[in-house]
């Protein structure tokens, strides 16, 4: 239980405004629903880093149900992005090259947001890698366990809000 809420204690400090009804948390993964919005989410912050952040990098699957999004990918990552810089996702094996800026990166369409919430499903973890404003490289990594149930959660907690 303590270890809980050591998991938790982060993801509250950096999430207050965003989180309205806790659906719950799995391994290294939360789920959020604000129904106000309406909006459910799963989120996991990244693995701790002693390097310069910018940032406190997180990643999450987002529900939109009135604007029909289901499964967006985002990630916040730890440093400000250098302009037109490569965004790479490594996850199961596979390399895919995002899309961002500022501090943030998406995939580039719905296709590959299903791709990736797919392969979340059964990686144990996946690593943004980029090039900071100062021109050197950073990556940031998420461990896995508990994103599918989150996203399930997430998923169903919006199931219902229009």
């Amino acid at each position: 239980m303590r270890r809980l809420f050591y998991l938790a204690l982060p993801l509250a400090l950096a999430l207050p405004a965003l989180a309205r009804d806790s659906l719950g948390m799995f391994g290294g993964w939360a789920a959020f629903r604000d129904g106000a919005v309406p909006r459910c989410y799963a989120v996991a912050m990244a693995t701790p880093s002693t390097l310069k952040r910018d940032y406190q990098p997180y990643a999450d699957v987002a529900f939109w149900p009135r604007q029909q999004v289901r499964g967006q990918v985002h990630f916040r990552l730890s440093r400000k992005l250098a302009a037109n810089t490569p965004i790479q996702l490594s996850i199961s094996g596979q390399k895919l090259a995002l899309v961002g800026g500022g501090g943030d990166a998406w995939a580039a369409d719905k296709r590959m947001d299903a791709a990736i919430v797919a392969a979340m499903r059964s990686a144990g973890e996946m690593t943004v890698s980029a090039r900071g404003v100062d021109g050197r490289g950073f990556s940031n990594t998420w461990k896995l366990q508990g994103a599918a149930t989150a996203i399930d959660a997430a998923q169903i907690g919006c199931a219902s809000l229009r």
